[in-house]
């Protein structure tokens, strides 16, 4: 029997004696004759030495290409870049992190296009590595499994366990004297031990999870912490299961299907996770083609609970997940509970369904996940907000938030520095609404998080007296009363461009309703005297802001029959 060749690409240079120069580039970095009949694989790593969520991640390639090389595969480790959200926060360096997941992504297709592989491993830590790496596996259109490059354990202070945001809010505390520059200190010096991403329910790990959800990961690999022999053992296993895809003919449009992507979103529901979520699922999804739009989430909100303890509005850390069971484990609770699609493919080339059948179940005695019966709160903490303020849908957390309705003065600054000063300053009061605008996809550009300012007023006892509205982000860590990316954003005219100070402004979570008590007649006298400021940015966030997409929209820069923003009376179309 003919042994079935799997090169799908790499065959056009693998033959014929007019690639000869082709193989001779090859043969250069140890491809043999004997190679040239196996399937090329990359191993796209984002191995980095800028942040601790990478800091590993060659060696996780190394296992991978290990495992790639021993199932019959001929791999490559290439590399692309990081950003670190946690040193960029609160700096002109922010504005750099999401269209850093653009760049991400189209240079792993770059490599896998240019080189004609057949197969891709694609390993991510930081929070854009993972839908970068997402979306790259779905353009790239060959057989890929995605790793996360996994979890920091938690850091310890007087005996408790801190992480990241633990320092953002000791900032707060600080400025509102609660500790001194000692105390501020030995926070700054334990919160990040080791390797791994973010230790909480941030972006990181709720991407991963969501990987996992969706099918693209291997079953149980977006818990198993950075530094652990469960890690390296999911980069080797990923090697081998990207040949098993090219042996079985199964594509990434294969599992992420619309249902896939349900799964994705019912798992970052129920386990609390990043409002960037939305974000990158919408991003994602666009490049496999799925049809999703930010009312999935919105109709998937009302009916999945949320039943995960976990930071930041919880108290533990995707490592105490990770020891009760993993994501495998919540998910087998939600396929029994019906709120998985069970007939989905996965990268194991089984559905979830079949994954699941032998997973383990919750360690018994576990207070990580809640039951069933007993949620954190009876639907998705995720909400969809829209009103006159934001026509195209805003996005909040409310889990640990106990205010559903906030009524209050707006303050308006157009630059995150600005209103980080006045609060600072402490000319920010309880009752306000603190609003940061100009900072969306084309506005900032680049759409930077406000952990930074919101984790202050958490830290000087302001997160839920308070609330914060922008065009902008929020890190996955972020927790209080926020609400972000209000869509139109203030550059291309949306609603908040033309607010002033003093406005009243309404957020209801409850009524999904996120509003300013001024009439659409005197909307449209103001528009009247707004003019967009300039886009005066060049290199990679100019080349952003000039081809960016709506937040509601994913904030992609490659939408085709895009619908071209511009100001009309009343809102952005």
């Amino acid at each position: 029997m003919t042994e079935k060749d799997l090169r799908i690409r790499s065959k056009v240079f693998s033959e014929g004696a007019m690639k000869a120069p082709n193989r001779a580039m090859l043969r250069a970095v140890g491809v043999t004759d004997e190679d040239f009949k196996k399937p090329m694989v990359g191993i796209a790593s984002t191995w980095s030495e800028v942040t601790p969520c990478n800091i590993h991640i060659h060696d996780l390639a190394v296992r991978a290409k290990k495992g790639a090389r021993q199932a019959g595969a001929v791999p490559f480790i290439f590399n692309t870049i990081t950003v670190s959200d946690g040193i960029s926060m609160g700096t002109e360096g922010m504005k750099f992190s999401l269209p850093s997941r653009d760049v991400i992504a189209d240079s792993i297709e770059t490599v896998v296009g240019a080189e004609s592989l057949d197969g891709l491993v694609a390993i991510g830590g930081c929070d854009k590595n993972i839908p970068g790496c997402l979306i790259a596996i779905a353009n790239a259109e060959v057989p890929a499994v995605f790793v996360y490059g996994g979890t920091i354990a938690p850091g310890r202070n007087n005996g408790q366990d801190i992480d990241i945001v633990s320092v953002f809010e000791g900032v707060g505390q600080h400025n509102n004297g609660t500790i001194d520059d000692e105390a501020l200190r030995k926070v700054e010096c334990a919160a990040c031990p080791g390797a791994g991403s973010c230790g909480g329910m941030y972006t990181a790990n709720t991407m991963a999870s969501a990987a996992e959800a969706m099918g693209i990961s291997l079953p149980g690999s977006s818990s198993n912490p950075a530094e652990s022999g469960g890690k390296l053992a999911d980069c080797e296993a990923a090697g081998e299961a990207v040949y098993n895809l090219l042996d079985k003919g199964i594509y990434p449009k294969d599992i992420m299907t619309k249902e896939a992507f349900e799964n994705a979103i019912t798992v970052v529901m129920a386990l609390g996770g990043s409002t960037n979520a939305i974000l990158h699922l919408l991003a994602i999804s666009h490049a496999a083609e799925v049809d999703l739009t930010i009312d999935d989430f919105d109709r998937l909100q009302k009916t999945v609970p949320h039943l995960a303890d976990l930071k930041p509005s919880g108290k533990y850390v995707m490592q105490d997940l990770h020891r009760v069971g993993g994501v495998q484990a919540v998910m087998k609770m939600l396929l029994e509970g019906g709120y998985l699609h069970g007939d989905c493919m996965t990268v194991t080339g089984k559905t979830v369904a079949e994954n699941l059948a032998d997973a383990p179940s919750l360690v018994d005695g576990q207070d990580v996940i809640m039951p069933f019966d007993n949620p954190k709160r009876k639907d998705g903490p995720l909400v969809v907000l829209r009103g006159n303020l934001s026509p195209k849908g805003a996005v909040a957390k409310v889990s640990g938030v106990k205010v559903s309705r906030h009524t209050g003065p707006a303050r308006v600054f157009d630059t995150e520095k600005e209103a980080t000063a006045a609060v600072m300053a402490n000319e920010i009061n309880e009752g306000d609404v603190l609003v940061i605008r100009y900072v969306g996809p084309k506005g900032g550009p680049g759409m930077p998080e406000m952990l930074s300012v919101s984790a202050i007023l958490v830290g000087k006892g302001m997160g839920e007296s308070v609330a914060l509205l922008t065009d902008g982000r929020f890190s996955g860590g972020t927790h209080g009363l926020v609400v972000g990316h209000i869509a139109p954003e203030a550059q291309v005219g949306g609603p908040i461009a033309l607010l002033k100070e003093g406005d009243v402004v309404t957020i209801d979570s409850d009524l999904q309703e996120i509003s300013v008590d001024v009439s659409e007649a005197e909307l449209t006298e103001r528009r009247k005297h707004w003019t967009a400021p300039p886009l005066t940015r060049k290199g990679v966030l100019g080349k952003y802001a000039h081809n960016v997409s709506c937040s509601s929209q994913g904030a992609v820069t490659d939408y085709l029959n895009r619908t071209v923003e511009k100001v009309v009376a009343g809102a952005s179309k």
